[in-house]
């Protein structure tokens, strides 16, 4: 499987603050930070497939996967980080900076730091979910076969 960027974990850690996410038993949907897109999320055994553009077209997990592995418990992550995440629209973020995901979480970072956030614990736990990612045995995969 591919990693993501870790940008990506940033953008699922908004997900979960926002109650944006459903969960099924074999799927899941995900609400964008915007409100105006839902991503279907579908898994068996080890495979799983979503229609965000980052899992369906990069073949990495997108930000939409992240969450849902996150919600089942698949990392031991630090929770308490995850509200600091709550009602940041990425997709406006993104926009405003042509897509250089660095430069958005840049701006996001700066704006917890004024908010006193540790911001090397929140990047060491990010860093954590992040090989955690890299050690997980999941395939992506277009569309899961029943």
């Amino acid at each position: 499987m591919k990693v993501p960027p870790i940008s990506k974990i940033y953008e699922a850690f908004s997900a979960i603050a926002d109650n944006r996410i459903t969960l099924k038993e074999n799927s899941a949907i995900v609400t964008s930070s915007d409100y105006q897109r839902e991503y279907q999320i579908n898994w068996k055994d080890n495979q799983i497939s979503s229609t965000d553009n980052a899992t369906f077209w990069q073949g990495y997990p997108g930000y939409p996967v992240i969450a849902t592995w996150i919600l089942q418990n698949k990392f031991i992550c630090n929770k308490k980080i995850i509200s600091y995440f709550k009602g940041i629209n990425w997709h406006e973020l993104n926009t405003k900076n042509k897509r250089n995901y660095e430069k958005s979480l840049e701006e996001v970072l700066h704006k917890l730091a004024q908010e006193q956030k540790d911001i090397a614990e929140i990047q060491k736990e990010v860093k954590n979910i992040y090989n955690q990612i890299k050690e997980l045995n999941m395939q992506i995969v277009r569309k899961i076969k029943e």
